[in-house]
Parts: C-alpha cells; sequence; structure tokens
C-alpha cells in the first residue's frame, strides 16, 4: 500500500466487489479518488511510474477478462447541483451531477425535485460517468435527448476540459468517448437540462402497453414506476445474480435486408419483430434473435443466458476463479456465431472488455 498526498494506492487489489459479474480478476495498482485533485495526484503516480490508467466506475458495463495491469481508479466523485435559467419565463433546468453518482439515484432525485425528463431511464444500472459514455437509452428516451455539457479530465496533462452536446458525437449507444477520446480522458461531471413541466412520454410500445388500463391523469413518477416495475419483471438484479444487464446492442439493418430476413423465415411462421428507428433502417431486438437461437436458458460452465430474458448473460459461479470469465466470453462468441449463421447478423456486445484471456 502507498500514499500520494491523502490519496491510498493498493497493490494487487481484487476487483471482484468492483463489477457487477462479480469476475475476480485483481488490478496491479488500486485507488478511489473523491475530488479532483485526488485523480490529478492518481495521474501523477501513474506517470511516474509508467502506468496506464483505468477509470472505473459501479462496474455494471464492463468484463474484465484478466487480472489488469497498470492503475484502477474507482471514482467516487459526488454531488448533485442545479440552476435555473435568468429568463423566469423558461421553464427548465440545468442539473449538474457529478460521475460517482449513482444512475438511479439521481432519477430519483430529480424526480422529487419536480426536475422531468429523466423518468423512461429509471433503475439503470451504473453511475453517472459511464451512463454519458454509453449513452444510455431506454424506453424511447436517450441522455443525449437531454444533455448539455461534459466535464473531463485528460489522461495526460490532468487538464479540465468541457465537451458539448455537439462534441459528444452521440449515436445509438455510443459517444465519442467510444472512438476519438476513449482512454484519453476521464468523465468528471454532466450537466442535463429537465423540464420543470410534467412531461409523459410513454409512447414506447411496453409502456403504452403498461398505461393501457390506467387512468388518466399519468405523472412523470408514474412513469418512473412503470419503467422500474417492467425492468425489474424482466431483468435480474445483480446484486442477487451476477450481470451486466443487456449483453448485446440491438442491431440496426436497411428495410431492404429486414424484407429478406422476413421471407427467409416466412416458413416458420413467425413473425420477425422489428422497430423503425430512422430514414431506411430499422432496429431488430437482439433479445428475439438470441432466443430464436435457442439459447434462452441455455449454460456453458459457470455461464448462462437467463431464463427470462435472452439478452442477459450471467455467471452462475462467482467463485469459479479460472474460467468464470472464459466461459462468458466463449458463451458470447458462440451466440453471434449462431445468429450470424441464421439471420446474418452481427450482434455487438455492450459492455466493454479489459484485459484478454
Amino acid at each position: 500500500m502507498a500514499g500520494v498526498g491523502s490519496l491510498v494506492i493498493e497493490r494487487d487489489k481484487c476487483l471482484k466487489a468492483y463489477n457487477s459479474l462479480a469476475l475476480p480478476a485483481r488490478a496491479e495498482y488500486f485507488c478511489e479518488v473523491s475530488s479532483v485533485i485526488e485523480i490529478r495526484d492518481a495521474l501523477a503516480f501513474a506517470t511516474s511510474n509508467k502506468l496506464s490508467v483505468i477509470p472505473l466506475g459501479a462496474g455494471s458495463n464492463i468484463i474484465f477478462a484478466a487480472d489488469q495491469n497498470g492503475l484502477v481508479m474507482q471514482l467516487r466523485l459526488a454531488g448533485i447541483a442545479h440552476k435555473y435559467p435568468e429568463d423566469k419565463r423558461c421553464n427548465t433546468v440545468d442539473v449538474t451531477l457529478s460521475a460517482g453518482e449513482n444512475w438511479h439515484g439521481a432519477v430519483e432525485y430529480c424526480l422529487s425535485n419536480g426536475w422531468y425528463g429523466l423518468e423512461n431511464l429509471s433503475l439503470i444500472p451504473g453511475n453517472i460517468g459511464a451512463a454519458v459514455i454509453q449513452n444510455i437509452g431506454a424506453y424511447g428516451v436517450e441522455i443525449s435527448d437531454v444533455l448539455v455539457n461534459v466535464t473531463t479530465i485528460d489522461l495526460l496533462s490532468g487538464e479540465t476540459l468541457q465537451l458539448d452536446k455537439k462534441d459528444c458525437c452521440f449515436g445509438y449507444r455510443d459517444s465519442v468517448f467510444k472512438n476519438s477520446l476513449k482512454d484519453t480522458c476521464i468523465v468528471t461531471a454532466i450537466t442535463l437540462r429537465l423540464s420543470r413541466d410534467p412531461i409523459i412520454n410513454i409512447g414506447y410500445p411496453a409502456l403504452a402497453k403498461y398505461f393501457l388500463n390506467i387512468e388518466r391523469p399519468y405523472s412523470p413518477a408514474m412513469v418512473g414506476d412503470a419503467v422500474c416495475a417492467i425492468r425489474r419483471s424482466k431483468l435480474p438484479d445483480p446484486k442477487e445474480l451476477a450481470n451486466v444487464g443487456s449483453f448485446f446492442k440491438n442491431p440496426i439493418i436497411s428495410k431492404s435486408e429486414l424484407r429478406e430476413l422476413q421471407n427467409k423465415i416466412k416458413d416458420e411462421q413467425v413473425e420477425f419483430p422489428f422497430y423503425n428507428f430512422k430514414h431506411d433502417q430499422v432496429k431488430v431486438p437482439a433479445a428475439w434473435l438470441v432466443e430464436h437461437c435457442r439459447f434462452k436458458g441455455y449454460r456453458r460452465g459457470s455461464a448462462g443466458v437467463h431464463n427470462d430474458h435472452a439478452l442477459v448473460l450471467v455467471n452462475y459461479n462467482e467463485n469459479q476463479i479460472d474460467s468464470s470469465s472464459g466461459d462468458l466470453l466463449a458463451l458470447a462468441d458462440e451466440i453471434v456465431s449462431a445468429v450470424k449463421e441464421k439471420f446474418n447478423i452481427s450482434l455487438e456486445m455492450e459492455p466493454r472488455i479489459y484485459g484478454a484471456i
């Protein structure tokens, strides 16, 4: 164990408790940072010891495929601030959330203060920093819909940089932080512009069905509760069964490709599901593709596909140190190959893999 200023740096740290798949990889060096000063101290330590840096949030969207060389830095930056516009006729609020804040906790906090727009993103696991990197989305809403800017720290210089929404180059489960800025900066805070007028967005099919027999008027809190109920009915709690939620992105294909697939499976007497995306593209539910390839409930070693949701891969044996990550990635490859062979669609994993088997 070493120290830099007030920062405590540990050696050979087990990371099992720091990732929702409970994979027991070890970090060469590990520290927790709760301020920008501590981040800069940690970066200075890494530079002086020629170490790579791996920023870590709640660990809900990562796979530790092996022990991690370098410095694993867990972000515990906390704090929520808000600012109302000077123009009193503008009924919005800018809310700044620190990267270490829990996402669902932040959604609940905003709801309790009458700041609306995040209800459809309720109960998504993880922290604020990862949410903007991933451009999280659910039930017809993405974080990019309400984002104003992102504050980051450059890994090399330690300088602060602020990016506006356009700079972030958001796409479906995508952002500049997964592309040109990948591994170059740490997200420390984000600012969202929310409404102080109630927003009711229940156009997404699952939400529309949920509210079908519920009397109006609806409220944002009701939408948040509905999203929580739907998610809990389909997705296992990582605290009870180790997982990272949706393992694959919903693939986006052209409408001409869709027609070819519909013709290909018409003899199977099943309806090929899709959602209109944009222009000449549609989004195909990855869960349906995986289930149609008969992987729902399938198990390979310590890894398996959840019995109730084909998009959730789980680690059934959290104590199987030597093979758990290998079983998981082998299962993922098996699913990708089967979907490719049957539908000629390439599934892309959502969680990021650190290390190699």
